[in-house]
C-alpha cells in the first residue's frame, strides 16, 4: 500500500474563521484516528477551545507558556524575548510532528511577518517534513514562496463584522 502524502494548508485572510477552520479539520483528523499537534503562536491560553482541545485524545496541544501582547506594541528586549519563545514552540512542535499525522501552525504566518520567527526557517520545515504529515499554516498575509509551497490555500474575506459596529470579541464566538 502506497504511503500517504501529507498535503500544505493555508488559511489567511482578514476575515473570522482561520484557527476555526483550522480545529476543524484537527477534529476531523483525530476523530478517524489521527494524531494532531497544535503549536500556537502569539495567542493565549484564554480562549474556548483550549480546554476542549486538551481533553481530546488523539490532539495535543502545546501550552501558551507566555503572552507578549501585540507585535506592534513590542519594545526591542520584548521582540528578542517572543522570537525565542515562537522559536522553542516551533521547535517543540516540529519535533512532535515527526510521530504525528498533522501538524497545525496557529498564527505562525503572524510570527514570521512580525520577524520573530524566519520565513526561511518555516519554509525549511516545509520542504524537509516527513511525507505524510499534514501541515495546518494560520494568519495574515501569507509571502509568495508560501503560497507557491502549499497545496490548499483558503482566503477568508472580511465583508462585514460585528467590530465595525463596535461591539468588541465576545466569549465563547471569538474567544
Amino acid at each position: 500500500m502506497e504511503e500517504r502524502k501529507g498535503l500544505v494548508h493555508i488559511y489567511c485572510g482578514d476575515g473570522k474563521g482561520k484557527t476555526t477552520a483550522a480545529l476543524g479539520l484537527a477534529l476531523r483528523a483525530a476523530g478517524r484516528g489521527m494524531k494532531v499537534v497544535i503549536a500556537r503562536f502569539l495567542k493565549t491560553e484564554d480562549s474556548g477551545e483550549v480546554k476542549m482541545l486538551y481533553q481530546l485524545p488523539g490532539i495535543v496541544l502545546l501550552p501558551c507558556k507566555k503572552n507578549f501582547g501585540f507585535t506592534f506594541s513590542m519594545g526591542e528586549e520584548e521582540k528578542k524575548e517572543a522570537s525565542r519563545y515562537c522559536q522553542e514552540v516551533f521547535t517543540h512542535a516540529v519535533n512532535l510532528g515527526q510521530e504525528a499525522d498533522m501538524l497545525i501552525f496557529d498564527e505562525v504566518l503572524a510570527a514570521c511577518n512580525a520577524g520573530l520567527l524566519t520565513k526561511k526557517c518555516l519554509e525549511a520545515f516545509l520542504d524537509s517534513r516527513p511525507q505524510g504529515l499534514e501541515v495546518v499554516l494560520t494568519g495574515r498575509n501569507p509571502w509568495e514562496s508560501l503560497l507557491s509551497a502549499a497545496d490548499y490555500v483558503t482566503e477568508m474575506q472580511a465583508v462585514k463584522h460585528p467590530y465595525q459596529k463596535g461591539i468588541y470579541a465576545r466569549r465563547g464566538i471569538e474567544y
